[in-house]
């Protein structure tokens, strides 16, 4: 079995308003934040033994489903 850690975030060129919402709230706050973007996290544990093979279908899952590729990138790690 193989675990994936998968981290969605928006693409930079796309406007964050929950990341600013908490930027703003931070800042008044008195810390000293230069910005925050706001992402997704998730972890799936697959029934497959091929590292391989484990990337190229989280490669497909994320694209088909974890994430809209329009204004969403991607990433994760592969463990076990």
């Amino acid at each position: 079995m193989i675990k994936a850690t998968v981290t969605v975030t928006l693409k930079n060129s796309i406007l964050d308003p929950q990341g600013s919402a908490v930027e703003k709230a931070l800042r008044s706050m008195d810390y000293p934040v230069e910005s925050v973007r706001i992402g997704k996290f998730m972890e799936v544990n697959l029934s497959e033994d091929d590292k391989n093979k484990a990337e190229e279908i989280m490669h497909e899952i994320c694209r088909k489903l974890l994430s809209n590729p329009v204004i969403e990138d991607y990433s994760f790690e592969l463990e076990g």
